[in-house]
């Protein structure tokens, strides 16, 4: 048996050949060594070039490509924050009378029309249609894309979020609503809508007026106040159909005050009056206040004379004042 030291060269006559050293010696550090850590940034696309990043929304002929975004598998090309980013640069270097100036801010519109979309959820309860919430935002978004200085140094969506949740905030204020409602509900009712939708989370249902009132520190009048000024954007017509109610227009389901309803207890007190007259007496007042006679006709149907009539009428009328209690 032979003894190697440290630092010897080994034993050329027993050992294995070169080759096979080689092999089996570095097979087992491949086998055994630790995986390499992906890097932080594998997931995500890598960095293009400016013209690179231009090509995958602008084509060789000028066209919009809005689908260039996303390659292979829906993977996306290149982040729309630094597409963005080119583009504002690219729109920036551009002269105001430049074809292609329209050309690369449509492709603005088109990259950042997510961002509207965000936007348009948090209107989500309103009753107005998702698509119409979605166009108001894009006119906010073409306005912020207008105004917007890259040279200030802020995020672009930071910028346009404020801008196209206004533009949304007054197009409901002054298009949606049919009905006048005060500005100061107006203004607190986004406040209880948010509120609302924080305790709906936080507790697993709908929050009671105390709750938010609570939430916000303001009086519960004014919460119920803002609950009914919030959902008044529309006023229903009384004779449109109600699909719920079986095609019922809301007017004849409305009750109404009937004007007859006064002269009810009228009418019975004369009934009443009229049966304790004697017949003559009760024939004279039937002719003048049921069939419409004068005193004169009267005086020849029952063959007296007119002052008779009168002075008869005269005397019914009183004692039919008298007797009637609920005119006392």
């Amino acid at each position: 048996m032979s003894v190697r030291t440290p630092g010897s060269a080994p034993d050329t006559g027993t050992g294995p050949a070169a080759g096979q050293t080689t092999t089996e010696a570095t097979a087992p550090t491949t086998a055994q060594a630790p995986a390499q850590a992906a890097p932080p940034d594998a997931g995500r696309p890598a960095p293009l070039p400016g013209d690179e990043v231009l090509a995958t929304v602008i084509g060789p002929a000028g066209e919009l490509r809005p689908d260039g975004l996303r390659g292979p598998g829906g993977r996306p090309v290149v982040d729309v924050r630094t597409l963005t980013r080119v583009l504002f640069e690219r729109l920036a270097e551009l002269p105001p009378d430049a074809p292609e100036r329209e050309r690369v801010r449509a492709a603005l519109i088109e990259v950042n029309i997510p961002l509207v979309r965000y936007a348009a959820t948090r209107f989500r309860s309103r009753s107005e249609p998702m698509e119409d919430v979605v166009q108001v935002g894009t006119i906010g978004l073409i306005n912020a894309i207008d105004r917007f200085d890259p040279n200030r140094g802020v995020q672009f969506p930071t910028y346009a979020l404020p801008t196209i949740l206004g533009e949304i905030k007054r197009y409901f204020r002054d298009n949606v609503r049919t009905m006048h409602v005060p500005r100061r509900l107006q203004e607190l009712w986004v406040q209880v809508s948010g509120a609302m939708e924080e305790l709906t989370v936080m507790h697993g249902r709908a929050p009671k007026v105390p709750e938010i009132a609570a939430s916000l520190r303001i009086p519960e009048e004014d919460v119920r106040a803002c609950l009914d000024a919030g959902r008044a954007y529309n006023a229903a017509s009384l004779e449109a159909a109600q699909e719920h109610e079986g095609g019922l227009a809301l007017l004849d389901r409305l009750g109404y005050e009937d004007s007859a309803l006064a002269d009810v207890e009228h009418r019975d007190m004369v009934r009443h009056l009229l049966v304790q007259l004697p017949e003559r007496e009760r024939r004279i007042v039937m002719l003048r206040f049921f069939a419409n006679l004068t005193q004169s006709q009267i005086s020849t149907e029952l063959g007296m004379s007119q002052m008779h009539v009168s002075r008869l009428l005269s005397r019914i009328l009183t004692r039919l004042r008298t007797g009637n209690s609920w005119e006392d």
